[in-house]
């Protein structure tokens, strides 16, 4: 059967919903008019044909709000808004990009049976599923902190996972990671493309990311798919995922590659993801399917991309339980990151955790954490001002830019490399008892 045809994959439980595209342009259309605003999309992600007006009506923004901020944002239509803009602080959520970063980490466990698996089939269902698995907590509308140059964030205490994230790079803006236990190394270099498109932002992950599963020495790459925020300004945010995801081993040629289907008007095909395991010949091996808010299941198949007779649909990963109604719609991994039980011994002054940005945001101190960005903005820019006078260069500190530069579907990125420095820091702290604990809260924050 080979790879779904992009224009015919609906899923295997989507429905069809071609026949509404017309219906839907129309109310986009008509409710546009009523505001005065053409062109500025408004979609109810649950579906529903009679509340397109309502719809356009509902949102975090007063209409006073929504109104101010148009005027300021239309300008920008079809821009990269990655760091040229100022936001307000209203719309963010007391965690840096670094941190949302570290939430891939939350099931670990996937990674670890993919070490353990034998099978190159199984080792492709497993992993593909730990990147899906990521997705429920990115659906979230807040927006996370640009990270300042410098800053950097650590987690321990997950998995017998070491993590350490550094933002590497301020333009563009560029973060690296790594992550590593037992089983799996992660490496990750990430430059965010935004497309501002009124109403809604694509957002394009122009990265590069690696995982080795240490059993075998196999690696993995990971090109995942586009993001699109819908509704920023006016209706209710929501955030969508269309297209496909590829994760390649590297080493044997085998392939997985999921659809991530988009959401019509009438909510259809919301949240659902297909695709199939390949072999190095691209045959299909194994079928997957699910939804990334929910599970994902995978059953052996045939030449055709059918299910083998007598074999059985197998779920593989389920999301686990998260709090009801929490503010910043976080789940309890979010949560558990965002906190110092997360934090290593002494941690470095560098760690978003200390931003007191973010810290005034987690108390609802919106004022506070709005003088506080600003404060942090400026003292970033005094600080690149005071670094070109003397002629001086940033260098991160855990890790080194490459002369690899990788093409990705959306352009091209210079790889930075985890330089094996900030283990060598953490085995001199962790084997000195000279070092008297402290309160890691009290620690004030420092990327310079």
């Amino acid at each position: 059967m080979g790879t779904p045809d992009k224009n015919q994959s609906k899923g295997f439980l989507a429905a069809m919903t071609s026949g509404l595209s017309m219906f839907g342009n129309a109310m986009h259309r008509s409710v546009n008019g009523l505001l005065g605003y053409e062109g500025v999309e408004v979609i109810n992600p649950e579906g529903g044909k009679d509340d397109a007006e309502e719809e356009a009506q509902r949102g975090r923004w007063k209409q006073e709000e929504r109104d101010s901020y148009w005027k300021m944002m239309h300008k920008y239509i079809g821009s990269d808004v990655t760091s040229m803009v100022t936001l307000p602080v209203l719309i963010f959520e007391p965690m840096t990009m670094l941190q949302k970063m570290a939430e891939l980490m939350e099931y670990s466990y996937l990674l670890d049976q993919a070490d353990k698996c034998e099978d190159p089939y199984m080792r492709l269902v497993y992993a593909s599923s730990w990147a899906i698995s990521v997705y429920y907590a990115y659906q979230r509308t807040w927006k996370p902190f640009n990270p300042i140059l410098g800053e950097t964030y650590e987690m321990v205490n997950h998995g017998g996972i070491t993590f350490i994230a550094e933002q590497v790079s301020h333009h563009p803006p560029m973060s690296a990671g790594h992550a590593e236990n037992e089983h799996f190394t992660y490496d990750v270099t990430s430059k965010l493309k935004t497309k501002f498109l009124g109403n809604s932002l694509d957002v394009y992950p122009v990265g590069r990311t690696r995982v080795t599963l240490k059993r075998d020495n196999v690696v993995l790459d990971l090109v995942p798919p586009p993001t699109k925020v819908n509704n920023l300004i006016f209706g209710r945010t929501w955030v969508d995922s269309p297209g496909e995801m590829i994760m390649t081993n590297l080493t044997t040629e085998d392939k997985v590659v999921l659809y991530f289907q988009p959401c019509s008007w009438f909510g259809a095909g919301r949240y659902e993801v297909d695709g199939y395991v390949y072999n190095a010949a691209e045959e299909p091996k194994i079928l997957m399917t699910g939804k990334w808010n929910e599970s994902m299941s995978y059953q052996p198949c045939d030449m055709e991309g059918e299910p083998l007779p007598g074999s059985e649909l197998k779920e593989v990963w389920h999301v686990a339980d998260a709090p009801a109604n929490d503010k910043f719609q976080y789940t309890y991994f979010a949560h558990k990151i965002n906190s110092f039980d997360t934090a290593p011994r002494k941690l470095l002054a560098s760690d978003s955790r200390l931003r007191p940005d973010r810290l005034a945001l987690e108390k609802s101190d919106l004022s506070k954490a709005g003088a506080e960005k600003s404060s942090l903005e400026e003292r970033q820019r005094a600080e690149k001002r005071e670094r070109e006078a003397k002629g001086h260069k940033f260098i991160p500190r855990w890790f080194d830019m490459t002369d690899e530069v990788t093409p990705t579907p959306w352009g091209d990125l210079e790889v930075y490399q985890y330089n094996g420095k900030y283990a060598e820091h953490r085995a001199s702290l962790d084997g000195s008892d000279s070092i008297e604990e402290v309160d890691v809260q009290s620690i004030e924050f420092n990327p310079w």
